[in-house]
């Protein structure tokens, strides 16, 4: 694995370089399915491990499993992306990025919004 992908900021980086590419070229009209496919395959290419609508297992604080969700794209088993395509978030696009991250254990999401003339990436952390 290429250093810059072991520091979760890099790798942070490197998926918003990424988004901007693929927005560029594309642009805002798309359905979120096609931004999905679009970010996983520029990803891939830079050798990092995408899984698209992947299960995480949602768990309670005792670890009782509650249920899954599918994250849009998981990058190196430590980072979720939660892909939009719409005219502009909203706070249920925070919540539901924000409770993903709590219900699994991952600290590290990014949510992107391709639906709109300027993309618009948003890190958050949990710790």
């Amino acid at each position: 694995m290429n250093p810059i992908h072991q520091d979760i900021f890099g790798l942070c980086d490197l998926v918003r370089d990424a988004s901007y590419a693929l927005h560029k070229f594309l642009r805002h009209g798309h359905l979120e399915s096609v931004y999905e496919k679009g970010l996983r395959n520029r990803l891939e290419k830079h050798g990092l491990k995408v899984e698209a609508q992947f299960p995480l297992e949602v768990r309670d604080e005792d670890g009782t499993a509650l249920g899954q969700f599918y994250a849009d794209l998981f990058v190196e088993n430590r980072l979720i992306v939660e892909i939009k395509a719409v005219k502009q978030l909203i706070d249920a696009h925070v919540s539901q990025l924000l409770g993903y991250l709590r219900a699994t254990g991952i600290e590290h999401g990014l949510l992107i919004n391709f639906g709109s003339p300027k993309l618009e990436v948003r890190k958050y952390i949990l710790n």
